[in-house]
């Protein structure tokens, strides 16, 4: 299971050799730094040893004793400074700051070559580094094995307590937990997927549930009692950081942690974070190095811009794979799977909600939740299906308050009032209303893997709603914001660093008096979300020269978001009024200009698996993130 479990990882975190980092919010350029705030930049090495393949070693996670002695050649001929996890305590502490290009090393799992091929290096260049081993793996008995990589591990694979004690009082090496047996996938949802064990709700098959909140925290809280307990028995210290396995953790197993006085944690998100009086110590960014890079490699990814990554999005209907039938699901699912590795983008927006009936309105979801029936339990397992196999990245789609529950009364009694061609909507003024939404976003969190969260186009408020509460269009504009930014922290708790994207229709940037009909505006969307997913869609606005209107809404985008670097242009496959797609070399002339104009970020909705539309061909040349987006032999 640890095999799969690491093939998983590689599938979810690699990108050539290295994690594709989170776009982290661009900070203004003429703001000046904060005084005692530096950014810490962390990596994170798991095997070093002499024989591994310059490139495709079955074992991705090594990296070559030559390599690794260049790694910290440069680093220290380049201004680098090694601190230790003491200094990064000590900054947050506002004892000391940390130096300038402060770097943090890390090796996961407790392997043996920490000691005979890195130890040396450490005590040769100074350097400080912390060291995550798996209580468990550590004196396994004669005969034991770990489903580790491309091979079983063997005892002697991993480090001894002796081993570790000389390191520890070097001086040198602080000992971290990597849990005591947390290293595993547990059965995810009841098609048996496997997840992460320190996140995932198992899924009990003999009792045909999934654990309860109580049951799945305990267990956590164990498992890392008994680790702290063991290294402190072992090595006479009590650890102070957790490097989660996998990087699966949530605020909730970080409290957990926390109690149990581990202050810090890593995870796998990124590569460097800002460290001062105050700052988080939770959730530190590691860049995970694999696939034996050389130094030059290593230079180009440290130096990499992070603003310039670009995003290639598909929305997807989750109601084209349901099927009360499980063989034409499961072939339904396939065919996903399959487009998605043709075409290649990097994310998709996967609907987490049931709308059979097409109005835009939640009739039920995807994930077991308190408030709405479940259609199907299909979200946790096609969000990690697309990750693992199409290695994707997926937002979860959902509605901001177009959700109906099934009983009339509750339903009209929360509701805004109803109007033709409109969205259900419940009121987000009605307390218990608001309640429901926080939970719905809570249970999505529990429910499953995503790295995002998709705002739906329900989200508006005309002129005439809730006057007596917004008396304006910047009052609805702002109460909408922070009712989303609401439900994110509902569904963060369990999915941290949640990225955000929420769709903003073309009207209130192309006429901005019309934030009074809307509550939306493109500047505030552009400071509260990650991604503003701007409905680029000429025919949906009626249009009468789409490729005119896509200039000049760009055009104007570029008053309030120069270089596009959060503007997600969202393009339409298929004229709903005439019920017919868009011709396929014209979204390629589509997307061609506005890359020509300056477009980072590029969507569209909708994407036909099952009928092929836009066809493979034209969707790689379109919308599809690779940089020669061919069809493979």
């Amino acid at each position: 299971m640890n095999r799969l479990i690491a093939r998983i990882l590689l599938c979810l975190l690699a990108t050539g050799w290295s994690v594709q980092a989170r776009p982290a919010p661009l900070p203004n350029a003429t703001t000046p730094p904060v005084a005692g705030v530096v950014p810490l930049t962390v990596l994170s090495y798991h095997d070093v040893r002499d024989q591994v393949a310059a490139s495709g070693d079955p074992d991705a996670y090594a990296v070559s004793t030559q390599n690794f002695a260049a790694h910290l050649d440069w680093l220290h001929g380049n201004g680098y400074r090694p601190v230790s996890l003491q200094q990064v305590i000590d900054a947050r502490n506002g004892k000391a700051p940390l130096p300038a290009k402060a770097v943090l090393l890390t090796f996961d799992d407790g392997l043996r070559s920490v000691y005979t091929h890195v130890f040396p290096l450490l005590r040769a260049y100074g350097y400080p580094a912390v060291v995550a081993t798996v209580t468990s793996w550590i004196g396994m008995s004669q005969g034991s094995r770990v489903d580790y990589g491309p091979r079983d591990f063997l005892p002697e694979d991993f480090l001894t307590w002796e081993q570790l004690r000389e390191m520890q009082a070097s001086g040198l090496v602080e000992v971290a937990s990597h849990s005591h047996a947390l290293h595993v996938g547990l059965p995810s949802n009841p098609q048996g997927n496997t997840q992460p064990a320190a996140t995932v709700r198992q899924y009990l098959t003999d009792r045909n549930r999934y654990e309860t909140d109580a049951e799945y925290i305990a267990r956590v809280r164990a498992d890392l009692a008994t680790s702290a307990a063991t290294l402190e028995r072992e090595l006479g210290r009590r650890p102070r950081a957790i490097v989660w396995p996998y990087a699966a953790y949530s605020q909730v197993t970080n409290r957990i942690a926390d109690d149990i006085g581990m202050q810090v944690s890593f995870d796998l998100e990124g590569r460097e974070q800002p460290i001062g009086p105050g700052s988080s110590l939770h959730g530190l960014a590691r860049l995970l190095v694999l696939d034996n890079p050389q130094l030059g490699d290593l230079v180009n990814e440290l130096r990499r811009d992070l603003a310039l990554e670009g995003m290639r999005a598909v929305q997807v209907d989750m109601d084209y794979i349901h099927d009360p039938d499980p063989a034409q699901q499961a072939r339904n699912l396939d065919a996903l799977i399959e487009r998605m590795h043709r075409v290649r983008p990097s994310h998709v927006l996967l609907q987490a909600f049931a709308d059979p009936d097409g109005d835009g309105a939640a009739d039920a979801l995807y994930f077991p939740n308190r408030h709405l029936p479940v259609r199907a339990d299909l979200l946790n397992r096609v969000a990690w299906q697309l990750r693992t196999r199409a290695n994707v990245r997926v937002f979860a789609w959902m509605p901001v308050m177009a959700f109906q529950p099934a009983d009339p009364r509750l339903r009209a009694s929360l509701a805004l009032p109803v109007r033709d061609g409109e969205f259900f909507r419940l009121d987000p003024t009605n307390p218990q209303a608001r309640a429901m939404l926080r939970d719905i976003y809570e249970d999505l969190g529990k429910a499953s893997y995503f790295e995002g969260i998709h705002f739906h186009d329900d989200a508006y408020l005309r002129d005439d709603e809730l006057t007596a509460h917004f008396p304006d269009g910047a009052a609805r504009t702002r109460a909408l914001i922070d009712l989303t930014d609401e439900l994110r922290r509902s569904a963060q708790q369990w999915r941290p660093k949640l990225l955000t994207s929420r769709n903003l229709y073309a009207r209130p940037v192309l006429q901005p008096e019309s934030e009074a009909w809307f509550g939306q505006r493109l500047d505030a969307f552009l400071e509260a979300y990650d991604y503003t997913a701007l409905m680029a869609m000429p025919w949906l606005e009626r249009a009468d020269q789409p490729e005119r209107w896509l200039q000049r809404l760009v055009q104007e985008v570029k008053r309030h978001d120069p270089r596009l670097e959060r503007t997600m242009f969202q393009l339409q496959t298929v004229d709903w009024r005439t019920r017919q797609p868009i011709p396929g070399e014209r979204l390629q002339a589509q997307v061609r200009a506005l890359i020509a104009d300056g477009a980072r970020h590029l969507a569209w909705y909708p994407d036909d698996f099952i009928g092929n539309r836009p066809s493979a061909a034209n969707a790689r040349a379109s919308i599809s993130a690779r940089s020669f987006p061919y069809e493979e032999p």
